[in-house]
């Protein structure tokens, strides 16, 4: 990591989000210049703002291209995932954006005839291309050697080489020093054309854009250069590099140390001998499947502005727990509408994935945000997309796969039994993921209770939960208008415990009870009735609304993954960074577990200790502070 050397840290790495108020004076310059009609003048300062701007598209384009795992699976050079450390070393990514728009300011000021630059020129183009292959790229390439010598990788260097798995924000993480010195390559022909009165302002944004393009091509980590194309003109090796040929730059560091152009690295005798080979086994595998994965969670859209927290949308903000953030609000309508069209043609597609032991997880998506679910019409369309996901699954031999939320409803289809009735052929192990979700309610209540209000009392967790704490002599208010069907939930508790199960009909039966567990959504005038100091657990989606001071919520049941996991680095809707639903978790355990059992329809209650025993031994641990010091493992 970087040490502290001169230069090594970024002027405003202090500031936060407040760096950006570093762009203030060019559109304080832009406003001033507006107000007194000298736009013409000042023009300069609007084309910083807007080259900004589209170097930033640039990156975040390429990013989202990186994430979109559904497309480029199978293009994938390094196929670990990016973490949320790597993220977090990435964070300030476009620092350099805002140090080249203030050394662009100052070679305006010093230089005001670049102000004056024509629209087009084709010979600065021309000599544009010409600095940069017989300046820029030898120059890049020697100081880009001296960079991996021992002093100066160790204070500088390390910090870009940090990141195994590279993608476009990886361009820009570097120390301050170095994007001085990329500056002086980027500009080198831009003023060298200038100085020979061969300037544009297209050669300005060519050569800026094309540079970074280029520079998101190269740690994109995707294939996407055919290998037919250097079979056909063998003498482009030498004139541009590939995705693959610079990330063998990362994992075997000693070669490939070009900008764009191999020919350097060959007349440095520093070009690594598998660069090619390797190009032509990525290219040519693009059409096959890939490592199969041994675990599969099977989620959903909740909502739309939700179906923003991917990392092909912004990689940081789904590193971070989902909560509604303002520039998220422009994207609704466009959301909206790409959710209509997976509606009409999109099928269960892969979003994310993490390795545990060994083991390949990952996540698909039914193409579906959460009131579908509740549309009658749209219920034969769902099960449709959830049992090709299962079959799908079953092919290519996935192990288990872990329903989430509402794909496995009990009156969509009976909590995945539909599926296992159907196909009683089925390898692949298909998980609701109930057991360990009850275990997790369970495991939260404090010590010693003797009463709980139970909302959603005669769903499949309401029953488990309902009949478990009978048999350990608590109380249970069970809301339900059904008699026959809380009856028949209270004939299957044995005879001796049979008394702690009372059927209420009205929340005001539960004003004295300080334990409510929220299985059906409460609106907050029935929240009223809860009394001051009451805590909310909850297996509800959506989560209830936080509306009493005087009580405390608990999050949806929910565990933290083992500290081993790898490649992890997007938060699961509004769970902490290494959390996951209790479902998802369940499912992962009983991978872990290897059994060999469906985990669909009515919850095993006795076997919801073995579920909670299997995960604690696994590594998985309670988020919630009570149930961890129950249980200090």
């Amino acid at each position: 990591m970087v040490g502290p050397a001169v230069l090594s840290a970024w002027p405003w790495e202090n500031l936060g989000i407040f760096k950006y108020l570093l762009y203030g004076p060019f559109f304080g310059k832009l406003l001033y210049s507006r107000y007194h009609g000298e736009v013409q003048t000042d023009s300069w300062c609007l084309h910083i703002l807007m080259l900004c701007a589209l170097r930033g598209l640039i990156h975040q384009l390429w990013s989202s291209f990186s994430n979109m795992l559904f497309l480029t699976r199978n293009r994938r050079i390094q196929r670990d995932g990016v973490d949320f450390e790597q993220i977090d070393r990435e964070w300030d990514w476009d620092n350099f954006i805002i140090l080249q728009a203030l050394i662009a300011s100052m070679g305006f000021y010093i230089f005001p005839f670049l102000a004056d630059m024509p629209v087009w020129n084709t010979g600065g183009m021309i000599a544009a291309l010409i600095l940069h292959i017989g300046v820029s790229e030898p120059l890049y390439y020697w100081i880009h050697r001296q960079f991996h010598g021992s002093y100066l990788f160790s204070r500088y260097h390390s910090l870009h080489h940090a990141s195994r798995v590279t993608q476009s924000f990886t361009a820009g993480s570097a120390t301050f020093l170095e994007h001085l010195i990329l500056s002086a390559v980027v500009g080198i022909p831009i003023l060298g054309s200038s100085f020979m009165g061969l300037g544009s302002i297209s050669m300005v944004y060519g050569h800026v854009l094309i540079f970074d393009f280029l520079r998101c091509l190269g740690h994109s980590n995707v294939e996407v250069v055919p290998h037919a194309l250097f079979e056909t003109f063998p003498f482009l090796k030498y004139l541009i590099y590939t995705p693959t040929y610079h990330s063998l730059h990362h994992t075997e560091m000693g070669t490939n140390f070009c900008l764009f152009m191999p020919l350097f690295d060959a007349l440095g005798n520093t070009m690594n001998s598998k660069s090619w080979e390797l190009h032509k086994k990525i290219t040519s595998d693009t059409g096959k499947y890939g490592r199969v994965p041994d675990f599969v969670f099977l989620a959903h859209v909740v909502d739309v502005i939700s179906s923003l927290h991917v990392p092909f949308v912004s990689r940081s903000f789904g590193s971070l727990p989902f909560s509604t953030r303002i520039f998220l609000l422009p994207m609704w309508p466009f959301a909206f509408v790409i959710l209509l069209l997976m509606w009409a043609w999109s099928k269960t597609f892969l979003l994310t994935f993490y390795v545990l032991r060994g083991r390949l997880h990952q996540t698909w998506v039914v193409p579906r945000f959460g009131v579908q679910y509740f549309l009658p019409f749209a219920r034969e369309g769902i099960n449709n997309q959830i049992e090709q996901a299962i079959l799908r699954a079953d092919r290519i031999g996935v192990k288990v796969i872990s329903l989430a939320a509402l794909n496995k409803n009990e009156a969509l289809n009976g909590g995945g039994t539909l599926f296992v009735n159907k196909h009683p052929d089925l390898k692949v192990r298909v998980v609701h993921g109930n057991t360990l979700t009850a275990a997790v309610i369970l495991n939260e209540l404090p010590q010693g209770v003797k009463e709980v209000f139970l909302t959603g009392a005669t769903s499949k967790l309401g029953r488990a939960i309902a009949l478990y704490l009978c048999q350990r002599k608590v109380r249970v208010l069970m809301l339900t208008l059904s008699s026959e069907r809380f009856q028949k939930i209270q004939k299957e508790a044995p005879v001796e415990f049979q008394n702690y199960l009372v059927q209420v009909t009205k929340y005001q039966a539960a004003q004295n009870c300080k334990t409510w567990i929220v299985g059906k959504w409460i609106t907050p005038r029935e929240q009223n009735w809860a009394p001051t100091g009451a805590h909310f657990h909850q297996f509800v989606v959506p989560p209830i609304l936080h509306f009493r001071r005087d009580c405390t919520y608990g999050d949806l049941a929910a565990m933290r993954l083992p500290e081993d996991v790898q490649g992890l680095g997007n938060c699961e809707y509004t769970m902490e960074r290494g959390v996951v639903h209790a479902c998802h978790a369940g499912g992962v355990v009983h991978s872990l577990e290897g059994w060999t059992h469906h985990e669909v329809g009515a919850l095993d209650v006795d076997r919801i200790d073995v579920v909670w025993k299997a995960a604690l031994k696994h590594g998985l641990k309670p988020v919630n502070n009570a149930a961890t010091e129950q249980n200090p493992q």
